[in-house]
């Protein structure tokens, strides 16, 4: 099967506009979406087989309570890959095969390939974004002229460093050289520790601030989409997670008017990432994804797409994004 089409459009183009729009892109897993389950899955049904297959650390089980199949979290808690699966269509859930899911670590799964005598049996890990084998995503995106985003990328170039006061204190090289929560190679000195607290492509300004301007406690959230529940009505707790490598934290979600939903963490997280998700586990279920947008974190100057799922190892809300407001409305 050939999808570099597919690849091209839906994973490396989209990686280069996150990145012209000043938000962290998550290649992998559009991916996932794109490709592995939708055009790999239709192809799959052109061909008349029924399920497929994936290299994910994961599991899908049948859910008693709520009545439907549902992604699980796999026996290795180190190589879990839930994460990246919060946007699989509720409809497949139950055509997909993760192979993996049952193993504890890779160890296992080497001495099963050497059963086998498959070459592969020792290949190193790759950590690698598969496009960017040299792991250079800055080369990558300067030299990525005629593809969507690239004419953006460009014109991201030197501007000011400034703190959330507004003071200059000194000059960066191009947002997309940065990330929220960076601290060293900015090139400026001060008396207390800085760190980027926001890129704010309007002002062509890179923000920096001290470690406690990086966190948040209460985030706003639209664009939801439920798929292990019809609709949330009160409020749920749950254990989240912003980022692949990030641990899970507690905290609760409330449905609020127009399809919005309040999330409170129990203590602020650290530097919510525009285009990162944020993934909720309850109940050992997802429960399902939403879209990316650039909206206002609270009353910080974060913003972050996110996904809820509940709790206890398996994958359960939804990914949804933060609500631009400038006000806090109660739930």
């Amino acid at each position: 099967m050939n999808f570099k089409k597919e690849f091209k459009k839906f994973v490396v183009n989209d990686f280069i506009k996150k990145y012209s729009e000043c938000k962290t892109p998550n290649p992998c897993i559009e991916c996932n979406r794109y490709l592995k389950f939708d055009a790999m899955y239709k192809k799959a049904q052109e061909l008349g087989i029924e399920y497929i297959a994936t290299g994910h650390y994961a599991k899908t089980e049948w859910s008693e309570k709520y009545n439907r199949y549902a992604v699980k979290k796999s026996n290795s808690v180190s190589k879990d890959q839930t994460y990246a699966l919060y946007n699989v269509p509720k409809e497949i859930v139950d055509k997909i095969i993760f192979p993996l899911g049952e193993f504890k670590d890779k160890q296992e799964i080497r001495e099963k390939a050497k059963e086998y005598n498959l070459n592969v049996a020792d290949k190193p890990d790759s950590q690698e974004i598969c496009f960017i084998p040299d792991n250079d995503y800055i080369n990558f995106l300067e030299n990525s002229r005629g593809r969507s985003g690239a004419c953006q990328i460009a014109k991201l170039g030197y501007g000011n460093i400034v703190n959330t006061n507004g003071e200059i204190l000194g000059k960066h090289k191009g947002l997309y050289r940065y990330t929220i929560g960076q601290r060293k190679g900015m090139g400026i000195s001060s008396k207390e520790p800085l760190y980027v607290v926001k890129l704010d492509k309007e002002k062509n300004q890179l923000v920096v601030g001290t470690e406690d301007e990086l966190y948040s406690k209460v985030l706003y959230a639209e664009d939801i989409n439920l798929l292990l529940v019809d609709d949330i009505t009160e409020k749920v707790k749950v254990d989240a997670k912003i980022r692949y490598s990030g641990e899970a934290v507690p905290a609760v979600i409330y449905p609020m008017e127009n399809g919005m939903i309040k999330v409170e963490f129990d203590n602020p997280v650290r530097a919510i990432t525009p285009g990162q998700s944020v993934v909720f586990y309850k109940d050992e279920y997802l429960l399902g994804r939403g879209e990316d947008k650039l909206k206002k974190f609270h009353n910080s100057i974060n913003h972050a797409s996110i996904a809820i799922l509940n709790c206890n190892n398996m994958l359960i809300v939804s990914r949804f994004c933060i609500n631009a407001v400038n006000f806090i409305p109660k739930p």
